[in-house]
């Protein structure tokens, strides 16, 4: 098994980018549309936005000139939501009735009801997205060719709640090895068409990319203690807020990085000994611009509209006692309601499509257009796989509302 990217340089010497044709203006169409029906039927229609929303991004991710196809369907996911719903139901009906009457019972308060109810939904919460993962999967497409991922969303949970008791033993420092081990997890059992993914590398690679998580972090707790204990001075302070900073940067810092770097080790090799892999290079700078500019703009469009608004009722010197009079107090009551309703619920959309367009669309572009993929010649020896139904539809992800974005 080799250490970082070393495989790359056996799958071949043609290199083939990835295209985005996604624009803003058709995003910022589909998103505030999608948005609008969510809002007039009550959240329903979200399940079909969710769908329009892919079906988008999908189809403006090209590898190679060849964009990806997303097959999923609205009404998959409203069925596998409500059959989320009623075991969820269940759980939280039945299991925790049972938990709050034992705590009272045998400890005299409900503190040990709420702390076991928690630990129980973990599982529930990992088996969740590993099955959400294997809807999306067990939908795209490209080149014809499905992916798919094989089940195992309880051994995943098992494996999840492992990783993270040894991450929480370590105070963190171990958290390295949990990212790797449980990607490689759902790596090895991702199949596109008839052959399977592998991930290789050493859960090392990523250490030094934690490192501008950990050290800030206890760099920062040092001078937080040695300031109560040894009364330091007050400008002290400011070395914490840099580290804060530092590590908020590091944070970040290892999200796109350590992506990066599993991407690097991820081959699909066939039997002739070829294999298909990637090389991505995305950029921690441009992202954190991404976020900070995109948010930076949101704001200032959002203060731009309000501070027009403002100054258009300060200039009239409209006041709501100057609206109600003895005849018409209920109806200038009324619309003002009526207005203010209009007002937060436009906040709501624009702020849903605003986000899509300047924070996630320009992501999806940069994740995109900083991949390549290797060894492209080997793709023709790749054949359909069977479809996979994953009836269940990514249902308990909907339900525990995760990765509501995309």
């Amino acid at each position: 098994m080799t250490f970082v990217n070393a495989p790359a340089a056996s799958r071949g010497t043609r290199f083939t980018g990835t295209g985005f044709t996604g624009t803003r203006g058709e995003m910022f169409r589909l998103a505030f549309k999608t948005a609008l029906f969510t809002l007039l039927t009550l959240g329903l229609y979200r399940f079909w936005a969710k769908t329009r929303l892919r079906r988008y991004y999908w189809s403006a991710v090209q590898p190679c000139g060849v964009p990806l196809e997303y097959a999923g369907q609205g009404v998959e996911k409203l069925l596998g939501f409500l059959i989320a719903v009623v075991f969820l139901a269940f759980y939280i009906g039945i299991v925790n009735l049972v938990l709050m009457f034992a705590s009272f019972a045998l400890f005299q308060g409900n503190v040990t009801a709420y702390a076991l109810s928690f630990i129980g939904i973990l599982p529930l919460y990992f088996f969740a997205t590993y099955r959400a993962r294997r809807y999306v999967l067990a939908r795209t497409r490209w080149r014809g060719i499905r992916f798919g991922l094989e089940a195992g969303a309880w051994r995943y949970a098992a494996r999840a709640l492992m990783h993270w008791a040894i991450t929480i033993c370590t105070l963190g420092l171990l958290w390295p090895r949990m990212t790797f081990y449980l990607e490689k997890f759902r790596t090895d059992r991702t199949t596109f068409g008839s052959h399977r993914l592998c991930q290789t590398g050493r859960w090392q690679m990523l250490f030094p990319l934690w490192l501008n998580v950990i050290l800030p972090v206890g760099i920062g707790a040092g001078l937080i203690w040695a300031m109560i204990t040894r009364d330091l001075p007050a400008s002290a302070a400011v070395l914490v807020v840099v580290m804060v900073l530092w590590m908020l940067w590091g944070m970040l810092h290892y999200k796109v990085q350590s992506k990066r770097l599993l991407a690097n080790a991820k081959e699909l090799r066939l039997q002739t000994g070829e294999a298909v892999g990637l090389i991505a290079k995305p950029r921690t700078g441009r992202v954190l611009g991404i976020y900070l500019g995109g948010y930076a703009l949101i704001y200032m469009i959002f203060g731009a509209v309000f501070g027009v608004i403002g100054g258009m009722v300060f200039a009239s010197g409209l006041t709501l006692d100057g609206w109600v009079t003895p005849q018409s107090g209920g109806i200038a009551q009324g619309l003002a309601v009526s207005l203010g309703a209009v007002l937060y619920f436009g906040v709501f959309l624009f702020w849903i499509s605003l986000t899509q367009v300047f924070v996630t669309l320009p992501l999806w572009r940069h994740y995109a257009q900083t991949l390549e993929i290797t060894g492209v010649r080997a793709l023709g020896g790749i054949h359909q796989a069977a479809r996979d139904e994953a009836l269940e539809a990514g249902g308990f992800a909907e339900a525990l509302d995760l990765g509501a974005a995309i």
